[in-house]
């Protein structure tokens, strides 16, 4: 009768690199996306009175609680591993600096039109819309597939805070609204990427080779 410490499969050196790659990239996109889920928390907290109130240092003071729980689980030491590898297409890291540099650009180009226009309220849903639809590229670049809700729920946040504006509602509302919005969506992203969930269906293994099939040994990206 073969015992259970017998029957373990033992990690090969590949497979130990990878796992700590992965590690290591999953730590990376927790910290980046718990940061701007903060930024945009103390964007929406801006807009709910002057900065020495008590409702904004409340909402701050919340924010940072969470991001720091965000940074918690993104960073223990008992992190589990992903459990699969991924499927890079080819140039897949030129093609992520491609993306978040016309998403700059983008940025940039609707706070221009915006303010040009005479419309700034437009500037927090705009950005918010940028953002979101930058994810669906890079959740195929970085085969994540969390990207792609992620960006489907900050695409709806944009629409929203669109749609509160030309509805009439003040700047300083549709600020509080769009960026709260936006920081949860980002912190749930975060969280669930610290975590590694698996979409259902996905049950490919690190056990074997640790390299994906574009042969490249990198685990799951952020």
């Amino acid at each position: 009768m073969t015992s259970s410490m017998e029957s373990a499969p033992t990690p090969s050196a590949s497979d130990a690199e990878c796992l700590a790659l992965t590690r290591q990239l999953r730590r990376r996109g927790t910290v980046v996306l718990s940061l701007f889920a903060l930024a945009w928390a103390l964007a929406g907290a801006s807009g709910t009175g002057s900065a020495t109130d008590a409702v904004p240092v409340a909402v701050e003071a919340a924010a940072l609680v969470v991001t720091a729980v965000a940074l918690r689980l993104g960073l223990r030491k008992d992190a589990r591993p992903s459990p699969r590898t991924v499927t890079l297409p080819d140039n897949w890291a030129r093609g992520v600096g491609v993306v978040n540099v016309l998403e700059l650009l983008a940025i940039v180009a609707v706070v221009a039109a915006a303010n040009a226009s005479g419309r700034p309220a437009f500037v927090p849903a705009g950005i918010a819309l940028v953002v979101g639809l930058h994810f669906f590229p890079l959740a195929r670049l970085y085969d994540q597939w969390q990207y792609r809700w992620t960006g489907a729920l900050m695409t709806a946040v944009a629409v929203a805070g669109a749609v509160l504006v030309l509805a009439g509602l003040s700047a300083g509302a549709v600020r509080v609204v769009g960026g709260l919005a936006c920081a949860a969506v980002l912190w749930v992203s975060a969280c669930h990427l610290a975590y590694a969930a698996e979409p259902p269906g996905r049950t490919d293994t690190i056990g074997n080779s640790g390299r994906s099939r574009s042969g490249e040994r990198l685990p799951l990206l952020p």
